[in-house]
Parts: C-alpha cells; structure tokens; sequence
C-alpha cells in the first residue's frame, strides 16, 4: 500500500502540473491568503531545492528570483540559483551582489532532515528559522517581507517573539496542502524595519 506521505492528492496534482514538489501549493496558498510577494519583487528563498517555491515564485513576480540551497537546483528559465550554505557571510554577500538592488522578500521552506525523535527534530526546526531569520534581516530592504516554515512546539514562542522584533506585522498560517499530521505551520512576517544606528 503506498504512503499518504509519499503519494496524496497534492502530490499527483504537482506531477500533472508540472511542480517539482506539492509544496508548491503552499506557497500559493499563503499567497492567496495572505498577499505578500509583489510583481516587482526581487526574492531570495533558501533552502530552495528541488525548486517547486521558485516555480511558483515566478509566476508571481517579474523581478529578480534567487535560490540558495546546499544541494544543485536543476535550472529553470529566470531564476538564480546559489550552492552554498546561506548562513555564512560569503553566500550572504553573494546572494546581494546577484541581486543587484534591494531584496524585497525572503523565504524559507527548509526543514532538516528529521529522525522521528519530535522534541530534537522541532530544536533543530526552530533553530532553522532563526538561521533564517538572521539571513533576511541582513539582506531585507525596509519594508520588506518574510516567510518561514517551522513546527509548533515549546520553542516556537521564542522564534515568533524574535519576528515580532523585526516585522510590523506577524501571523502564522497552516495550509490546507499540508500533510496531514504535520505539526508544521508558517510564520508570514510583513513591513521590515530595521534598526537605526544610535536609535533608542
């Protein structure tokens, strides 16, 4: 009998219509609810691969899309992409450089690889988030908008209290596409402000 985690509805409806992965429809769903990418939007989305983000992302902007994941992304016409670790300063500088003006949006739908023990596997989730989290408050323009994937635990109030510090607006969000038993939500974030030198 074939897994409901490895064979359901999205899934087949991600293979008839072309989408590298069924959390596409995630992205789209958070789009539909909670409008967050423009269609000028320069975006980075990390931990990008197998690229079903970046398929949807362009067809939801014409600016500037950049993928950064440790593993190779196969191409797709418009889109950068970057091999690289994107918590260090030399992937964080590149991924500027390649942008070559302010970066409106970053987005994140990584998770680690998870061992079935749900307190260890939720640590290392939220600590991606936060990984994530520092990424996009050093590339962000103001203004600027974030998505993140985590999981619900007895960390995530700490994650979501570390947004609220750099975000207007902080919601979470479960798609319908999510698997079910999944303890994963998203952390939409929207008007970056950053701080000011010698603000008080």
């Amino acid at each position: 009998m074939t897994s409901q985690w490895t064979r359901d509805k999205y899934s087949n409806k991600a293979k008839r219509e072309g989408f590298r992965a069924r959390a596409a429809y995630k992205l789209l769903e958070i789009q539909n609810r909670h409008p967050v990418i423009r269609e000028d939007d320069t975006v980075v989305d990390l931990g990008a691969a197998p690229g079903s983000w970046l398929q949807v992302l362009r067809t939801l902007t014409k600016g500037t899309i950049i993928g950064v994941d440790l593993n190779p992304i196969a191409s797709l016409e418009g889109v950068i992409t970057v091999v690289g670790d994107f918590t260090t300063p030399e992937v964080q500088e590149q991924v500027k450089e390649l942008a070559g003006g302010a970066i409106s949006i970053v987005t994140c739908d990584a998770s680690p690889k998870l061992s079935g023990a749900t307190s260890y596997d939720q640590a290392r989730a939220i600590g991606l988030g936060e990984e994530a989290l520092n990424f996009a408050v050093s590339v962000l323009k103001d203004g600027g908008n974030f998505i993140c994937k985590t999981f619900q635990g007895e960390d995530f109030p700490e994650l979501f209290a570390d947004v609220k510090k750099h975000f207007l607006s902080v919601k979470t969000f479960r798609p319908v596409s999510s698997r079910r038993g999944s303890r994963e939500t998203y952390i939409i974030a929207k008007n970056f402000r950053r701080e000011k030198d010698g603000a008080p």
